[in-house]
């Protein structure tokens, strides 16, 4: 038995496995029952508008998706290249599974919330946080199953089990870029359309006119709840499925390269044979939820992550063992783990950044006292200060595993070592099923607070649902460290890849050259350090651009809230009911028209600087990229949820509790926060 035969068996049957876990997730939910309240009314509505989105946010999507494949197919069958063929098809199939990921996860999180609600009311906190973390693992296992059937059945499919293993994993590579080009514009609308409608909702609601969150009241309630769905799961979900096989394919695409190709099938095989062992270990490892003694849904969610670590690490080192053979790659092993522990040094980082029970959310509601200003500054400084340890955790396991890799493939240390950095990214992600079902949990439980607070349920069930809504946000900045600390591990050894094709294309075209990877983007040339200054500047400008939509939008949504009150005076009396239906229209029009720019701008500008400053310039644009990247992307998930977080404290009855001016300055801090954590983070 060949080694990817057994690496894409095992994918299979993992992958099998969670589909399988995911539809006994369905079953228990549509089993968990709701009571026909005015709960169950409001989410009615928030169920036909999220649906009524997502249906004209992917319509857009996949005709963008539409027109690249049939380019990618149409240039294949033009050259007669297979390889350029099977990619176009591969490319359709990543954006058609990430869709699938967003669309059914954000659906079953939908169906969840009222569920969740009442067996809060009626069964308690842990019974709803067990019903809530249900909710989220449909998507969390979704993300790990349909990720290991893809790559699984086009490897068989595109003949890679046989001699034709280099074109099947090349083709491969178009399925993660199917996967990223959904995951982009699903996080970038998504992203456009919550913040837009939590950010208007907010500062009309509660800084302008002094009503609670979530109030029935605010015209701009439901496109809330709404957006809760359509961008922290949908949105979220793709892009950490995105993330998830472009991992595994890229580890994949680099040990193809390796010589001779018994040692390249198993370098193949090892991404495969791990995340699959993964997959498997996680689902055991979600049943801790069920029985946990932890009465603090934080602690159990953060408690559920760390045994995950510990277990996937334990299990995928006993599996490394017995599939190893005569091949020496316990070092691989190590450097998979490396990138599994940095994620663990991510994610604990984030929890203390941003949950309540730590001192930086707490210095910075003590500071919303002295007024917005210092809230905001404090929250600056608290996020610039997460983002040290996660940076430093990345970096040491990029040279943990670049080493090992060097000193395990000694055929090519060069090869070896970027290798095994890409396989640390796979090491980090190990635990993605967990990591989104924790994501996907947030927005559930976001709307069973909202849903309790505007069908009027008793205080004590509204503090409790308040209480699983705050240990959501945690998990939503840990999911996003994760998301952005292995897409940085991907990045980086996808940069060496691009270095051999081109170095490939080089010495075709001029046989005679002396070309050496290791000199390609020195600082020396003029070109790599205009590239490197140029690159720098794409996530300052993408961030920008992202802002100015929420920002655009949520101008929209504060004038028709503003609107309603003033022309229906009788809606703050309980006396009118307000058009919830036109503030979903706004943001869903504005996030439709301002999807594109950011996509374009991520997409065009590599080409761009590819044509006018040279393939090399390229390198070095993609290389500040990643790094100013790393460094945007975890400060503004962690800042934007320690300035929610520190405005949940003080509404928790700390500084003055709701209503007070430490509360209104908290709130200004939280709606500055909110695209920067959910849209351009």
């Amino acid at each position: 038995m060949s080694v990817l035969f057994l690496a894409t068996t095992l994918c299979l049957i993992a992958g099998g496995l969670a589909i399988i876990y995911v539809l006994i997730l369905i079953a228990a939910i549509l089993r968990t029952k709701y009571l026909k309240d005015r709960a169950a009314e409001i989410h009615g509505f928030i169920r036909e508008a999220a649906l009524t989105y997502i249906k004209r946010q992917y319509t857009v999507i996949m005709t963008i998706v539409i027109a690249i494949a049939t380019a990618i197919l149409v240039a294949g069958i033009s050259q007669r290249s297979t390889v350029l063929t099977y990619t176009g098809i591969a490319y359709f199939l990543g954006a058609l599974s990430s869709a699938t990921v967003g669309i059914t996860g954000m659906y079953i999180a939908v169906l969840s919330n009222v569920r969740v609600l009442n067996v809060l009311a009626n069964k308690g906190l842990n019974k709803a946080l067990r019903v809530a973390f249900r909710g989220g693992a449909v998507t969390g296992f979704l993300v790990g199953g349909l990720g290991l059937l893809g790559i699984a059945l086009l490897l068989i499919a595109f003949g890679g089990l046989g001699e034709n293993y280099v074109d099947a994993v090349k083709a491969l590579l178009g399925y993660a870029f199917g996967a990223s080009t959904v995951a982009l514009f699903a996080r970038v609308g998504g992203g456009i359309y919550t913040k837009a409608a939590d950010v208007g909702a907010d500062l009309v609601g509660k800084v302008e006119v002094g009503i609670p969150e979530d109030d029935p009241r605010n015209p701009g309630v439901v496109a809330d709840n709404v957006g809760d769905n359509v961008g922290d799961c949908a949105g979220m979900s793709a892009d950490l499925f995105e993330s998830y096989v472009e991992s595994v394919v890229a580890a994949m695409a680099i040990g193809m390269l390796i010589s001779p190709p018994e040692y390249a099938r198993m370098l193949i095989a090892y991404p495969m044979i791990f995340a699959s062992a993964a997959v498997i270990t996680t689902i055991l490892v979600a049943q801790f939820i069920e029985f946990s003694p932890l009465k603090e849904p934080s602690k159990t969610l953060t408690a559920t992550s760390l045994l995950s670590i510990v277990t996937v690490a334990i299990i995928t080192f006993i599996v490394t063992r017995l599939i190893a053979g005569e091949y020496n790659i316990a070092l691989l092993w190590t450097a998979a783990t490396a990138g599994l522990l940095a994620g663990g040094v991510v994610g604990f980082t984030s929890d203390y950044f941003t949950s309540g029970s730590y001192r930086p959310v707490k210095t910075v509601a003590s500071s919303s006292r002295a007024g917005p200003a210092l809230t905001i500054l404090s929250g600056l400084s608290m996020g610039f200060y997460s983002t040290v340890a996660p940076i430093i955790a990345i970096a040491i396991a990029a040279f943990v595993a670049y080493t090992l890799g060097a000193h395990t493939v000694t055929m090519n240390p060069l090869i070896g070592g970027v290798y095994a950095v890409a396989l640390s990214g796979v090491g980090m992600l190990a635990v993605a099923s967990i990591v989104v079902a924790a994501d996907a949990y947030g927005p559930i439980v976001d709307n069973t607070a909202g849903l309790a607070e505007q069908a009027g349920y008793p205080k004590s069930i509204r503090d409790e649902a308040d209480k699983l809504d705050a240990a959501g946000n945690t998990m939503k900045s840990i999911s996003k460290g994760y998301a952005i600390g292995s897409a940085a591990l991907t990045a980086l050894a996808l940069l060496f890849t691009y270095a051999t094709l081109l170095k490939s294309y080089v010495e075709s075209v001029a046989p005679g050259i002396d070309f050496r990877i290791e000199t390609l983007f020195t600082l020396t040339r003029a070109d790599v350090l205009a590239g490197i200054i140029i690159g720098a500047a794409i996530p300052a400008l993408f961030t920008a651009i992202v802002v100015q939509a929420v920002t655009a939008a949520a101008f929209k949504m504060v004038e028709e809230i503003r609107r309603q009150f003033r022309e229906k005076p009788g809606i703050l009396e309980w006396k009118e009911k307000p058009d919830y239906s036109r503030c979903v229209d706004i943001v869903t029009r504005y996030a439709l028209k301002r999807l594109a720019p950011p996509g374009i701008l991520a997409l065009i500008a590599p080409i761009l600087i590819g044509i006018f400053l040279g393939p090399t310039a390229l390198g070095g644009a993609l290389m500040s990229s990643i790094m100013v990247g790393l460094l945007l992307g975890l400060f503004q998930g962690n800042v934007g949820n320690t300035w929610d977080n520190a405005k949940k404290f003080i509404e928790s009855g700390h500084f003055g509790g709701k209503g007070s001016d430490a509360h209104k300055a908290a709130v200004i801090g939280d709606t500055v926060g909110d695209p920067l954590k959910d849209a351009a983070g």
